[in-house]
């Protein structure tokens, strides 16, 4: 994990497998590649990021993390999100995730497998820091990061095999923090190895009621590609292939893909995923924010929500399947469930006329008026709308009130999606939003200039450092 770099010349070879295609495209991928409107995403996702954190700060996952990273030093080491001191880099690359994904508030990709690619920003930050890389390095492997999870989303749905999302992040983020700690392909490609074997994540993760790890998955996944990127450091080999092996990837999970042509691949080409990804405008699972959206809309029409007779959400198979069939859905027990829920998000959005963090307090949830609301509430796969996905999420939503008047409304593109983009302002109003009460004005300011200059910054510590004087909430 020494600072420095090899030659990019050294050590590369025709890849004949894919992970020693993705080992040799990490290594050689550089900032000098990536054009401005791509390191522009990164700096935005960063303090989304940052933004999700402070909002998840006083949650109980995030405590647990903390608790188990104080009881760890190292060397090197990694700032945790507060803590006083440093700890394992995989560590607070495991902490660190917590907090992004713990709100369900970070960004998201929509294809055939959806995920959420900003979670590998924890590893990313926590290796950078350990192997004391600028944050030009750092945005080159996020970036990396981005691409691999969301080339893989795109080239197959394991969740239809019953694995998590989470599973692919155990590659992306071992490839960047083999980058980051200075590895040559044949290691990063090793690194990969060690990463994939283990980490092959249940889907019962997101079924059902949901439990606390929902929140904690890619979290884990984080740690354990940083954690393999460390062994690979010391030399240590993996299973291989790992993908095309007899008892491989592709046939124990996933069935055989070979994802598209990654940005930069080709010279000039500057098709970098991270620019089709969405950030949230509303703290629930992507797929109902163009619900919450029509239910907004429909609301500036109802006088009285006790006149509505039925209500129905027409929606997209994905939709239905993530958040829209469990009988779970409609009488949530945890907030886990509830932003995972397409009836709730609707119902609560069209109740209370936005989505909020309070929105899924213990309190709403045992509100028997909202939960009457949620009760009428009807799902229907419509195969027209499926057939507008991923390109967009569209949900129309149908009210009969009791004097048989009939509203509807529809939303496909909500607002923060890529096709309808949040601006730079906005996104830092949500970080403004999720920082009041926790951090003083002076270092609002300071962690947004910090990060919309990462590409100028010598390594990332003052920005982490900036993260100690968060304060809980009474």
């Amino acid at each position: 994990m020494s600072k420095e770099i090899r030659n990019p010349k050294s050590e590369i070879r025709n890849g004949s497998t894919l992970s020693e295609r993705l080992a040799e495209y990490a290594f050689n991928l550089s900032f000098e590649q990536l054009d401005e409107r791509t390191v522009h995403e990164v700096r935005r996702r960063l303090i989304d990021s940052f933004a999700c954190a402070l909002g998840a700060w006083d949650a109980h996952a995030p405590n647990v993390a903390r608790a188990i990273c104080r009881r760890v030093t190292s060397e090197p080491a990694a700032t945790f999100l507060g803590g006083s001191r440093k700890t394992l880099p995989a560590l607070a690359a495991f902490c660190n995730g917590v907090l992004f994904r713990y709100l369900d508030f970070n960004d998201t990709y929509l294809s055939l497998e959806p995920a959420h690619p900003s979670d590998n920003l924890a590893a990313v930050l926590a290796a950078g820091e350990a192997a004391g890389r600028s944050g030009r390095e750092i945005i080159a492997a996020a970036v990396l990061a981005y691409e691999i999870q969301c080339r893989f989303c795109d080239a197959a749905s394991i969740r239809k095999h019953g694995w998590d999302h989470v599973t692919y992040g155990a590659f992306s983020t071992s490839a960047a923090a083999a980058k980051l700690f200075g590895l040559d392909a044949g290691k990063i490609e090793q690194a990969l190895n060690l990463a994939g074997t283990p980490n092959i994540t249940l889907r019962q993760t997101r079924a059902g009621e949901l439990s606390e790890w929902k929140g904690c998955a890619f979290a884990n996944a984080s740690r354990n590609g940083v954690f393999a990127a460390m062994l690979a450091s010391e030399g240590l080999t993996g299973p291989a292939p790992i993908f095309e092996g007899e008892m491989g990837f592709f046939k124990q999970v996933s069935g055989p893909f070979q994802p598209a042509k990654l940005g930069g691949e080709i010279a000039g080409d500057h098709d970098f995923m991270i620019n089709k990804t969405s950030i949230k405008f509303w703290p629930a699972e992507y797929h109902s924010q163009s619900s919450i959206h029509a239910a907004l809309d429909l609301r500036k029409q109802i006088r009285d929500m006790s006149q509505i007779k039925s209500f129905d959400i027409h929606s997209f198979d994905a939709a239905v399947d993530i958040i829209g069939k469990d009988p779970e859905k409609w009488r949530p027990k945890t907030r886990e469930t509830a932003d995972h829920s397409l009836p709730y998000c609707t119902a609560v959005a069209l109740m209370d006329g936005d989505v909020t963090l309070d929105s899924f307090s213990d309190q709403r949830l045992r509100d028997e008026q909202l939960l009457a609301l949620v009760a009428k509430i009807k799902v229907h796969r419509d195969p027209a709308l499926t057939a507008r996905y991923p390109r967009g999420i569209p949900n129309r939503l149908e009210l009969t009130m009791n004097d048989g008047t009939r509203l509807v409304a529809e939303n496909e593109f909500p607002r923060g999606h890529d096709q309808n983009p949040m601006t730079d302002a906005e996104v830092e109003s949500k970080f403004h939003l999720m920082a009041a009460g926790r951090i003083d004005a002076a270092h609002e300011k300071k962690i947004l200039d910090l990060c919309w200059r990462l590409d100028e910054l010598p390594d990332v510590g003052e920005l982490l450092g900036c993260f100690a004087t968060v304060a809980s909430k009474p």
